[in-house]
């Protein structure tokens, strides 16, 4: 089993990353900072004459690595109630790459199976439910299954370290990623 990490973070060595980072720890996985890519916002091309055109970025690499891998994690601070900025312009770059021929991402897509990481401050593991709905939503889209989901406690880096069930809930997917 492959793992994809991805964290949407622009902070180092934030919560989301550290429960990630614990998720991943001597599986198979390739973690990647979203902020240390150069992945340009969508222009929406959807209705236009010609549809998308090509984006000189990094993404086509996230798409190999995402063809490539079965499980995906997703890790990101609860930002404004949301996901990350780095987040949504990985999410909303789909509506591009669903429309490629060249790679079929919405199939390949409905193979893997998906898993959320939410670090957030106060009240986070209320307040961030509407961001696993958002996922939930994004998920069924495109035919993911939609796996498990953390919520941690934490504001300043190292916090969730102190956030006893989101830390054996990360051992938990480690020792199943592990398989």
């Amino acid at each position: 089993m492959k793992v994809l990490a991805l964290l949407g973070s622009t902070r180092e060595n934030g919560n989301s990353e550290y429960l990630a980072k614990k998720i991943t720890e001597g599986t198979d996985h390739t973690l990647l900072k979203l902020s240390d890519l150069h992945i340009e916002p969508i222009v929406d091309q959807r209705h236009t004459d010609g549809g998308f055109t090509p984006v000189d970025d990094d993404y086509e690499h996230l798409v190999q690595l995402m063809l490539s891998h079965d499980v995906f994690v997703f890790a990101t601070p609860l930002y404004w109630y949301g996901m990350s900025g780095p987040m949504k312009d990985f999410f909303d770059r789909w509506s591009q790459y669903l429309r490629d021929e060249r790679f079929n991402l919405k199939e390949e897509l409905s193979k893997k199976k998906a898993y959320v990481v939410i670090s957030g401050g106060s009240s986070a593991k209320v307040k961030g439910l509407p961001l696993v709905q958002q996922f939930q939503y994004i998920f069924d889209f495109v035919g993911m299954q939609f796996a498990d989901y953390i919520i941690g406690s934490g504001v300043k880096p190292g916090e969730v370290k102190e956030d006893t069930f989101a830390l054996a809930k990360a051992e938990q997917w480690n020792k199943l990623f592990s398989k």
